[in-house]
């Protein structure tokens, strides 16, 4: 089929009666998105001449993708999360704001509401009893090399099976999920478990999208942190586990080379004694730098929809 009708005055008008332009009332902002956004599309079909059996396929899997709730692992794999993050990037660059531990992906798993302790935490509940034991630890300062006293770092992250709580019914509540207040030289210590990576549910929709892409849907070992303290810059970022055959082949695309950590095996038994440990461990050293400023948005996390968070 040769038909190209996109630029034709009857398309054009009737585009613009789809996205309301000739309604006074709604979101004009939104017209104006909705506007491009379908623009694109009809201009898709043309050029690529989609069939109705093919629109009709795509519009069945966003379904499928909605009713198992996962446009938002759908969306990393496709690399929203990553370029909204290039353009921040780009941004600082632009501002001449340099400095601090990079960002990276937030994800879709965060919970609001995980227990706050005080400098040392347990993050794991001891179901678990045939994981590696991490301990994880580090110091929170500032791009001059000072410390942060009392930051607040966020630590979230999957099981042993690639599984978190809240979204898996499995484990217990916050399981794996912690709030710690650094001391007052910005260090925090947590006890946990060496996590796992995941895929996506194989056969799932995601799991589709990313196949026909001639791709897998697989994430390295990797820890979540929100990071802030008043007078800086808030943090969103992650770890990945350095040695996991996916760490530079992440189908999310969050991997940093500045946020690949090494996990050290300790067998001494007296450092093990010096954290309250029974035997071998982990070690994961993050520390983490946070860039000044006197903007208040700029020391909060961006809103979005999160698990049990309000607004």
């Amino acid at each position: 089929m040769t038909v190209k009708i996109f630029d034709s005055a009857d398309v054009q008008n009737f585009l613009n009666q789809v996205a309301g332009f000739d309604q006074a009332g709604g979101n004009a902002r939104a017209k104006q998105i909705l506007h491009r956004l379908l623009g694109d599309v009809y201009q898709l079909i043309d050029d690529y001449d989609v069939t109705p059996e093919e629109f009709w396929s795509a519009v069945s899997l966003m379904n499928e993708l909605g009713k198992e709730t996962q446009f938002g692992l759908l969306a990393p794999g496709l690399g929203f999360d990553h370029y909204l993050d290039m353009r921040m990037d780009a941004a600082d660059a632009e501002a001449g704001l340099s400095g601090g531990t990079p960002r990276t992906i937030e994800g879709p798993l965060y919970v609001a509401g995980a227990p706050v302790c005080e400098v040392e935490a347990r993050l794991d509940d001891g179901s678990d009893t045939d994981s590696e034991v991490m301990w994880l630890t580090g110091q929170v300062r500032d791009t001059q090399g000072n410390p942060v006293p009392h930051a607040q770092v966020e630590v979230w992250h999957a099981n042993a099976k690639g599984g978190y709580s809240f979204f898996d019914p499995s484990q217990s509540d916050y399981h794996l999920r912690r709030t710690i207040l650094a001391d007052a030289e910005g260090r925090y210590h947590a006890r946990s478990i060496i996590p796992s990576g995941y895929g996506v549910p194989p056969g799932g929709p995601t799991d589709r999208v990313l196949a026909a892409l001639g791709r897998h849907g697989q994430r390295p070992a990797h820890i979540h942190f929100f990071v802030s303290a008043p007078g800086h810059r808030h943090l969103t970022t992650q770890i990945n586990l350095a040695g996991d055959e996916y760490t530079w082949d992440d189908f999310a695309f969050a991997t940093r080379e500045e946020l690949v950590v090494d996990a050290k095996r300790i067998e001494s038994p007296s450092e093990a004694e010096l954290r309250g440990l029974s035997g071998p461990f982990t070690e994961v050293v993050f520390d983490i730098e946070l860039a000044r400023t006197e903007d208040p948005e700029q020391q909060a996390r961006h809103k979005r929809p999160r698990a049990l968070e309000d607004g």
